[in-house]
């Protein structure tokens, strides 16, 4: 009698193993490869601490500090009282600068949110249907895209009239061309795979295609984009800031906070350094933040 094999024999348990990372140990993975470089890892831990004094202010220091008159107290320098000193209206530039951040920061970061989820819609449509759909999305993101990003944004609030929401409302206006750009060229080098295939085969929807099985996939270069837009976008923010056009007096923000002091600047030059510092070290951290990112979440690194 000849006995046959089980299904559980070790040949049979052998051949079907898979060497697949689990997604916990693909993440520890990417962690691994993000910490062996010393600028992302520096750039996250100051960002970090920029975020926790911008957003945890009101616990340390009153908002009134940033925007009340103390014309007897103008242009006090840098000291005990006033750790960045006061500036033409005796408004204390710490309190200016910390509230100032809640703007520049919060906006940027609301704007990226709402630029990632319009850019993974449009872009998902676009790359997923191809065809008609895919030239009209991509014909108006190439007209967006035409006009510089900060020109287009200043046009928008003009038109709208200044104020925090108008100037939301254009970054975004700006900003997600470029992330349906991202979307549509990933998933368009997705969308004819076997495991797309599969899933087509099965009956599975066109939304859950793209969200549950093409999306999860392209996540890696989308959030480096993201983290590299959200740079560009705090300066925009600041030039804006500058120019009168974005939020308006006495609310403080980094680019208005240089922009009120610049006929001063020459005598009391903390009052246009000390912001212009925080617009660079925000900047920069984020961009050490994206290529630490474009490293680690490269597929051809080696360990």
């Amino acid at each position: 009698m000849t006995a046959k094999r089980s299904a559980g024999n070790p040949a049979t348990e052998n051949s079907g193993k898979t060497f697949k990372i689990s997604r916990k140990g693909r993440y520890k993975l990417i962690w691994m490869r993000y910490k062996r470089n010393k600028l992302a890892m520096l750039g996250m831990v100051v960002f970090i601490v920029m975020l926790l004094a911008v957003f945890g202010a009101p616990l340390y220091i009153d908002y009134d500090e940033a925007i009340t008159q103390h014309i007897v107290d103008a242009f006090t320098p840098p000291g005990s009282e006033h750790i960045f000193g006061t500036d033409q209206l005796g408004r204390d530039l710490f309190a200016r600068v910390i509230y100032g951040g809640q703007i520049s920061l919060g906006a940027g970061l609301a704007t990226v949110a709402v630029s990632f989820v319009g850019g993974v819609v449009l872009g998902g449509i676009a790359g997923y249907f191809g065809g008609k759909v895919d030239n009209i999305i991509m014909r108006v993101c190439d007209m967006l895209m035409a006009i510089p990003g900060t020109m287009l944004a200043m046009a928008i609030v003009a038109a709208l009239g200044a104020g925090l929401d108008k100037l939301l409302l254009s970054l975004a206006i700006v900003q997600i061309p470029g992330s349906a750009r991202t979307v549509r060229a990933a998933i368009m080098n997705l969308r004819n795979s076997e495991f797309i295939e599969a899933a087509r085969c099965y009956g599975t929807g066109s939304a859950r295609v793209i969200f549950k099985h093409l999306l999860p996939n392209i996540l890696g270069p989308l959030i480096v984009s993201t983290f590299m837009t959200l740079g560009q976008i705090i300066l925009c923010i600041a030039a804006m800031g500058y120019l009168g056009i974005g939020v308006q007096a006495p609310t403080p923000e980094w680019g208005s906070i240089i922009s009120e002091n610049q006929s001063n600047i020459r005598y009391y030059p903390y009052l246009g350094l000390i912001p212009g510092l925080f617009i660079m070290i925000s900047v920069l951290s984020l961009n050490f933040i994206g290529d630490g990112l474009r490293d680690a979440l490269d597929p051809k690194m080696k360990n």
